[in-house]
């Protein structure tokens, strides 16, 4: 099985740092493709982590680029009307002519994205039931035809267009470890995209039961993409790498490093150690790897994943 890799565009890092062109953070994705990534991805937040909101986002970048695919690592599609979102989603990836892909999370339990939730006027306790049916929704809407829908909307006599580039509509991929997670991913989604907790092996006893659930559900488990969202220092000093990635999580998420690498897929060392670590995902069945870095040089960065990728393959 090849692996493909993706880089996280790093627009929160931008705001961060009081940049809020948009200029900067297009370029780096010309430069993914330029360079031979295989992927780009943006995160989302309205409130709780400002960022660039990413559909807008990835309909530039799609309009500029003509390989590279590109997604949401991930999109809390709670915070959308369901119509709106397939409607967006449809003319996007006709702009990028089927590259898009829409990995979707429910959130983390904590206070800033409960204010999040609240500001948009969407329940936080019931998000997840929200989700899965604002997945059949849109869904329903890609497949074309005339639409009726009772549920927490209500969609009378309802076609949508333009339909997705990709037949059914654009792949979904969900995020989470849980028990619940794993079962949906199997069952409902087009993939699986976890962004923690543990190492490569840790998220190859979950895939397991991800293709579990698929073959339970009657489906074929090998039409379930295997993916992971990880964060990466490299440094040719292993300890600075360490260390670079211990203050970039704790100034990220105002919060102990440790306890960050208790919940995420991170890891920190020189570029042969780092390949070997992302390589282990490969071994345990990832075909997609989402490439969080903790560096400032973007271009460097890509070329050195390519590199990692090709070293893997």
């Amino acid at each position: 099985m090849s692996l493909s890799v993706g880089y996280l565009l790093p627009t929160r890092e931008r705001i961060v740092a009081g940049e809020h062109g948009t200029g900067p953070i297009l370029a780096l994705a010309d430069h993914a493709e330029a360079v031979g990534i295989d992927s780009v991805w943006i995160g989302d937040s309205l409130l709780a982590k400002p960022r660039h909101e990413p559909l807008a986002l990835l309909a530039a970048i799609a309009g500029r680029t003509k390989r590279v695919k590109m997604g949401t690592a991930v999109l809390l599609p709670m915070l959308r009307n369901p119509v709106l979102l397939a409607h967006q989603a449809a003319t996007i990836d006709r702009i990028a002519e089927g590259r898009l892909i829409l990995g979707l999370g429910i959130a983390r339990d904590i206070p800033a994205i409960r204010r999040e939730f609240q500001a948009a006027g969407v329940p936080f306790e019931k998000r997840i039931g929200t989700m899965m049916e604002q997945v059949r929704l849109c869904r329903a809407l890609w497949a074309g035809g005339k639409v009726d829908w009772d549920g927490r909307w209500t969609v009378r006599d309802a076609e949508l267009a333009p339909r997705p580039c990709t037949p059914g509509g654009p792949p979904l991929w969900g995020g989470g470890a849980a028990a619940g997670a794993l079962r949906r991913a199997g069952r409902d989604f087009d993939g699986w995209f976890p962004s923690g907790p543990g190492g490569p092996e840790d998220w190859g006893a979950c895939w397991a039961q991800v293709t579990a659930h698929a073959g339970a559900a009657g489906r074929d488990p090998g039409s379930v993409t295997g993916a992971a969202y990880v964060t990466v220092a490299v440094n040719d000093d292993s300890a600075a790498a360490e260390a670079e990635l211990n203050a970039y999580l704790e100034g990220y998420y105002l919060r102990p490093a440790a306890e960050i690498r208790g919940q995420q897929h991170c890891f920190g060392g020189n570029p042969d150690e780092v390949a070997a670590w992302l390589g282990r995902f490969a071994a345990a069945g990832a075909s997609h790897l989402c490439v969080r870095f903790t560096g400032s040089d973007d271009a460097r960065q890509m070329e050195e994943l390519v590199k990692i990728r090709d070293a893997i393959g």
